[in-house]
């Protein structure tokens, strides 16, 4: 994966103070890596951005929290041409037709799974499918 000069300097002053996310977002940088090699990441201000030609993925911490969220938990999102139907799915809007945005609570490095992995892979070949 394509990596900015500076960029585990910036991954750890992204996650400063919350030292339980950085073992997530490390867990899926290690998958993301393994299965878009071709990728480049960005860590940005408010989110880790993963693109191809484009935005496909981005990691986040989870700014409006609903009561019935975890408190410790990153937030993968990830947009595809449909709805996804699964409960992993914390929210899902589609802020135009066709292009549905859903966004993903991890709580733990095993749920970075083959499940997760092929919503990512189907998110990549959207994104890259695009003009």
């Amino acid at each position: 994966m394509n990596t900015p000069e500076h960029y585990w300097q910036d991954v750890l002053f992204f996650f400063d103070g919350k030292p339980w996310a950085l073992p997530l977002y490390e867990a899926l940088f290690t998958r993301m890596e393994e299965a878009f090699p071709e990728a480049s990441v960005k860590v940005q201000k408010s989110q880790i951005s993963f693109c191809g030609r484009h935005l496909f993925a981005a990691a986040s911490l989870p700014l409006r929290r609903k009561k019935t969220w975890p408190t410790e938990s990153l937030m993968v999102t990830l947009g595809l041409p449909e709805k996804l139907e699964s409960s992993r799915v914390a929210v899902a809007t589609e802020p135009y037709p066709g292009r549905w945005t859903h966004h993903i609570l991890v709580t733990a490095p095993e749920e970075i799974d083959g499940e997760l992995l092929a919503w990512l892979r189907q998110a990549y070949e959207f994104a890259e499918s695009k003009r």
